[in-house]
């Protein structure tokens, strides 16, 4: 009889020990995330006059904005919460940011660079691209649908959302879901919360 309760006993903590396992891995992956769309390809130049595409990030867990450097509202928030995320993961070869402005006129690499320099941008794969205007609206609006467009109305004259894009290693957009369980899609480069919650998640992938 102790030989068979020691079997059952033995046998409940196997079954035990594998629920475990299972939960503490899934704990460990984070909240179940939404995969999206791969991101299409682009080839951008950055601050540096160097080319950027898809293959530069390859790998690597990496956020997307869209940004000017002339915005007078959200931009200058957006950038210190990127510049934040940055510190969080500095040093990290399988972290990068993609800054891609939607002034391309105006944003020379040059103008990136000083830009970014005035930010404190020195992680390695902190990228700040520019390139041709056409790609820039089309990788925005129909690759990300994150709306982006020159509006001579709004301030400094360029419409965009404040939105942080977040990729995983295999170039796929990645979010978590809502209590209501809809996925994010993206999250808010503007609120404290959500910087907090994308650092989590950065973590996670990483």
């Amino acid at each position: 009889m102790k030989n068979y309760s020691y079997i059952g006993i033995s046998f409940v903590i196997l079954v035990f020990g594998i629920w475990a396992v299972s939960e503490f891995s899934a704990r460990l992956k984070g909240p179940d995330f939404y995969t999206g769309n791969p991101v299409p390809n682009f080839s951008f130049t950055n601050q540096h006059g160097q080319t950027v595409t898809n293959e530069t990030y390859e790998g690597k867990v990496y956020l997307v904005e869209f940004f000017f450097t002339t915005c007078p509202s959200i931009c200058p928030i957006m950038n210190q919460n990127m510049k934040k995320i940055q510190d969080a993961f500095y040093g990290n070869p399988e972290f990068g940011i993609a800054s891609i402005t939607i002034d391309p006129k105006h944003d020379t690499p040059e103008v990136l660079k000083k830009y970014a320099e005035n930010y404190g941008a020195k992680h390695p794969h902190w990228h700040f691209l520019t390139g041709d205007k056409e790609a820039i609206y089309k990788l925005s609006n129909e690759g990300f649908k994150l709306y982006s467009a020159e509006e001579e109305s709004a301030p400094g004259g360029f419409e965009h959302s404040g939105l942080f894009a977040l990729i995983d290693k295999d170039g796929n957009i990645r979010s978590r879901f809502d209590e209501f369980g809809n996925p994010k899609i993206y999250y808010n480069g503007l609120e404290d919360d959500e910087i907090e919650m994308l650092k989590e998640d950065i973590k996670k992938l990483l």
